[in-house]
C-alpha cells in the first residue's frame, strides 16, 4: 500500500524526488544543529517570492556557494563575494537577498553568543516543546501565526532580515518547531 502524504494540491505523480524526499524526512522533523539551523534560515530567505520546490533543487549549488552555510565564513562574505555570487547562476542571484544572508549570519552569530547556540535561542520561544497542530488537512495551514509574529518581530529587533512572519512560520515548520503534517500523513 502507498504510503499517504500532505495534499498540498500539486500533481503528486509529477512532484520533484528533491520534494519528496524534503517533505517525508527533513520537513517539520526537530532540527537542532546550528549550522543547519542557519542554513534553513537562509533558504528560507531566498524563498521568498519564489517556489520551494524551486530553492529545492537549487539547494546543493546554495550549500557550495555559500561554503556549507558556515554563518562565520557568510559574515565575512564582502563586495566581491556578493558580486561572485551575483554571477552563480545555480542560486537565486537577488542581491538584498545575499546581502540578507551575510547580515543573518553575523546576527545569527550574535544570537549564539547571546545563548550559547542558535539552537536554544530558536526553542526556546516554545520551551523545547514542538507545535503539532494535528491538521485535517493541509487548506487549514495558516501563512502566519502568534508564534511566528513574536520570533519575526524579535529577529528583527536584533538585525535579521528576509524574516517577516510569512518566513518564519515556513522556516519554523522546516526546522520541526512547528509540525503541520496532516493527521492522515505517514510522514508525520
Amino acid at each position: 500500500m502507498e504510503k499517504r502524504r500532505c495534499d498540498f494540491g500539486f500533481d503528486k505523480a509529477n512532484a520533484s524526488n528533491k520534494f519528496l524526499i524534503y517533505h517525508d524526512t527533513r520537513w517539520c522533523k526537530p532540527e537542532h544543529n546550528d549550522n543547519e539551523l542557519f542554513a534553513m534560515l537562509v533558504l528560507e530567505g531566498m524563498q521568498a517570492g519564489v517556489s520551494w520546490a524551486l530553492i529545492l533543487n537549487k539547494e546543493e549549488n546554495f550549500r557550495r556557494a555559500f561554503d556549507g552555510f558556515e554563518p562565520s565564513i557568510v559574515a565575512a562574505y564582502n563586495e566581491a563575494k556578493i558580486e561572485e555570487l551575483m554571477k552563480d547562476k545555480g542560486i537565486i542571484r537577488n542581491k538584498n537577498k545575499i546581502r540578507a544572508a551575510v547580515t543573518n549570519a553575523k546576527a545569527f552569530i550574535s544570537v549564539q553568543e547571546e545563548f550559547g547556540s542558535f539552537d536554544k535561542y530558536i526553542w526556546g520561544f516554545t520551551e523545547g516543546k514542538v507545535i503539532d497542530h494535528r491538521l485535517a488537512d493541509a487548506k487549514d495551514m495558516p501563512a502566519e501565526n502568534e508564534l511566528s509574529r513574536q520570533i519575526s518581530k524579535d529577529m528583527k529587533k536584533r538585525g535579521f532580515k528576509f524574516t517577516g512572519p510569512v518566513i518564519i512560520y515556513s522556516y519554523l515548520q522546516g526546522i520541526g518547531v512547528i509540525n503541520d503534517h496532516c493527521e492522515y500523513c505517514d510522514y508525520r
